[in-house]
């Protein structure tokens, strides 16, 4: 590995953490700058724009909707001025369902296409991958009685996670990558491509 690839590895790495820091903190004008003008969000509970997606969780903040990341391990295919990124994440967000406080814990990848424009890592396009996740109230003696058919109609890698966002009013999203499957073989073939220059489906 030569300099100027550990440069940019380091630099890739520092925005992706600088993601989760300044979304989580609500520093929003700082958040702005680790996108390009051009850079696309997916999320459960909104898919579009950066700017769309800086408006909307700064509508939820406001609101209290209540969401943390938080970041494992990383993998990084570098290929010239583009990148491809891999980072284990957790999702945690914490909200009343039917009037019992609970935590849903999602489990995951950010899976993040990265390009290098005028010597600035920016990102262009973030899907999540999401692989499992849990729900459980925060105080251990409450009962929590989830409604079987409502839970049964979301992909079981987020199922938990859309049930508490439905219930907050949110549209979901019900084709998310998961661990396995054919969304997420798509993801990657779409790694693949953009490693080798072409455009990005839209």
């Amino acid at each position: 590995m030569d300099d100027e690839e550990r440069h940019d590895r380091l630099a890739i790495r520092e925005l992706i953490e600088n993601w989760v820091v300044w979304r989580d903190a609500g520093d929003w004008e700082r958040f702005r700058t680790v996108w390009f003008d051009d850079g696309r969000m997916m999320a459960t509970w909104t898919q579009g724009t950066a700017d769309e997606f800086i408006a909307m969780s700064k509508a939820g903040w406001a609101k209290g909707v209540s969401i943390l990341h938080f970041l494992g391990g990383q993998s990084i295919d570098l290929a010239g001025s583009r990148a491809v990124s891999q980072t284990k994440m957790t999702i945690s967000q914490r909200a009343s369902v039917h009037d019992i406080v609970v935590d849903v814990v999602c489990t995951g990848r950010f899976y993040d296409f990265l390009e290098k424009r005028d010597g600035r890592w920016g990102l262009v396009l973030r899907q999540p991958i999401y692989e499992k996740d849990r729900i459980a109230p925060v105080d251990p003696a409450a009962k929590l009685a989830l409604d079987p058919a409502l839970l049964a109609q979301f992909p079981e890698g987020y199922r938990h996670l859309a049930y508490l966002q439905s219930g907050l009013g949110y549209p979901i999203k019900r084709d998310m990558p998961g661990l396995k499957g054919e969304a997420v073989e798509r993801l990657y073939a779409s790694g693949v491509k953009w490693l080798k220059g072409e455009a990005l489906d839209r």
